[in-house]
């Protein structure tokens, strides 16, 4: 996903969740080590993978993004819950997200 496209997806997704504009946008880029794996807790926000990235593989809740693995159809770019994010190369990788975060005073009520 193009970072246009997720910036055009974003504001639907959140009307689809029932937060509307109650939302923050934050773009986070992740410098990673050779053979790296780092976690991120998004249990009340998500982020939005921006890119095909090579030798990297993000594995959520939501499903997984990886291209070295041939035998999936289907990659995710909207993950959400423990997010494992590893670097599959003995050099140093990185990867775009936007992380989506909704307001805390929702005054719609929903929560995810």
């Amino acid at each position: 996903m193009t970072t246009s496209l997720a910036i055009e997806y974003i504001p639907r997704r959140m009307e689809q969740l029932g937060y509307g504009e109650e939302y923050y946008m934050r773009f986070v880029y992740l410098w990673l080590q050779p053979n790296e794996i780092r976690q991120l807790n998004a249990t009340s926000e998500f982020y939005i993978l921006v890119e095909d990235p090579e030798n990297i593989s993000v594995d959520s809740d939501m499903g997984v993004f990886n291209l070295s693995l041939t035998y999936i159809n289907q990659m995710e770019y909207e993950h959400q819950g423990l997010i494992i994010v590893t670097n599959l190369s003995a050099k140093n990788n990185g990867v775009h997200f936007i992380q989506v975060i909704p307001k805390k005073n929702n005054t719609h009520g929903h929560k995810r």
